[in-house]
């Protein structure tokens, strides 16, 4: 048994709701028939022409006017964030076709709603219009017993949706000064001697960017410290948390015998961080010149090894609660592991292979597959295969840290 063939035509024309398709320029391109019997015009009188040449707001409002205002910076708003933006319940008079120079006082509830093509860039704008007029304009008597406790709740409903839009947007803001700052703070490391490539790629929320980091030192040597971490909390706030954690431990790992003294004080001077509470970190010494690999884990994901054969091995044998977990200071274990030159060493954050909903061993399982299926892989290649594969195509929730190392 075959699908029925679905008229998506027949749909749209048949939708309640009027519904316009725009262009980034903010011409029509097509308009259901609910939207052409609202806006009373034909579909002729509105292809190809800019929206506010189609309808102009009144001139006699002067400075009362928001019609084109209001909704000329909700399109433009929908273009720059490439997401839907509702509007608050506008006035937005039209003019009479019969009587040129005449307008008729309307009210509408608007959304409008990107629609991307596969790169992800903004095509059309679906401009859904409903008209809410005989609410604001006719008396008790007219509308019914109920009707103006309706349109009250319209209203209120009207006042809610625009704030939300405005926190949504002070998020944006928010969102944008933090990844500036988390920028500046996770600069590309200086050649460290080995090849190694880092990435750092913010979640698609406004409210969960910012907190991962990545570190990488030269030590005396042929030897290097590698790290990252991920601090509890988003935005700036965690931004900041993050780049005093972050300059700490490259300073231990200089001054400390190993990963494990590293994170110990890491651990104490989180104390002193407001913030800092349950941030989780792994931390490597890696020695060329024994080919070990020594490392400390406070709470993290476990580094992955990529062994020349291909198979995977999770470092999971050091493993210790987050910083500050403990009521107590207690030391924090480390473990060695051997390589074979070619290896290629993996540390990440969580937004790499956790998913909502989905056991973490089925994350895992699918970072090691990934690593498998390319052992030979140079450090940039592997980088950016690893986020274009694990990370799903609508974007990560989390923000991700990731550092890959050729031993």
């Amino acid at each position: 048994m075959t699908d029925p063939e679905i008229d998506y035509r027949a749909i749209y024309n048949r939708l309640p709701a009027g519904i316009a398709l725009l262009s980034p320029d903010l011409r029509f391109i097509d308009a259901n028939e609910a939207y052409l019997h609202l806006s009373g015009r034909s579909l002729a009188d509105l292809l190809g022409h800019h929206i506010f040449e189609v309808f102009p707001d009144s001139p006699h409002r002067g400075r009362a006017g928001n019609g084109p205002t209001s909704l000329g910076a909700s399109l433009h708003n929908v273009l720059a964030t490439k997401e839907r933006d509702t509007l608050a319940l506008q006035r937005y008079d039209v003019e009479r076709l019969d009587r040129p120079g005449t307008y008729d006082e309307r009210y509408w509830s608007t959304i409008n709603t990107p629609i991307l093509d596969a790169a992800g860039e903004v095509v059309l704008i679906a401009h859904r219009v409903e008209e809410v007029t005989d609410f604001m304009r006719t008396g008790p008597a007219e509308r019914g017993g109920d009707s103006k406790l309706q349109a009250e709740l319209y209203m209120r409903a009207s006042e809610l949706q625009e704030l939300n839009q405005r926190i949504r947007k002070a998020h944006a803001r928010e969102r944008e000064v933090a990844l500036a700052l988390q920028a500046a703070l996770l600069p590309a490391p200086r050649p460290v001697g080995h090849r190694a490539a880092v990435r750092y790629q913010p979640a698609v929320s406004a409210l969960n960017v910012c907190g991962d980091w990545y570190d990488l030192v030269d030590l005396p040597g042929d030897c290097i410290a590698v790290a990252v971490g991920d601090v509890v909390g988003h935005g700036l706030a965690a931004a900041c948390v993050m780049g005093q954690l972050r300059s700490a431990l490259s300073a231990a790992a200089r001054v400390t015998g190993g990963p494990a003294e590293a994170l110990d004080a890491l651990g104490l001077y989180a104390r002193s961080v407001e913030g800092a509470e349950s941030t989780t970190v792994v931390k490597a010494f890696i020695d060329w010149a024994d080919r070990s690999i020594t490392y400390s884990n406070a709470g993290h994901l476990p580094a992955a090894l990529l062994h020349t054969d291909g198979s995977v091995e999770f470092l999971d044998r050091a493993t210790d609660p987050p910083l500050g977990a403990r009521p107590h200071h207690q030391p924090r274990p480390q473990a060695t592991v051997g390589f074979d030159t070619g290896a290629t060493l993996v540390l990440y954050t969580d937004g790499l292979v956790e998913r909502r909903g989905e056991d973490i061993d089925v994350g895992l399982t699918r970072l090691a597959t990934t690593l498998a299926s390319r052992p030979a892989s140079d450090p940039e290649t592997m980088a950016d295969a690893l986020l274009s594969e694990l990370i799903p195509p609508t974007g990560a929730t989390d923000d991700t840290a990731l550092v890959v190392l050729r031993l």
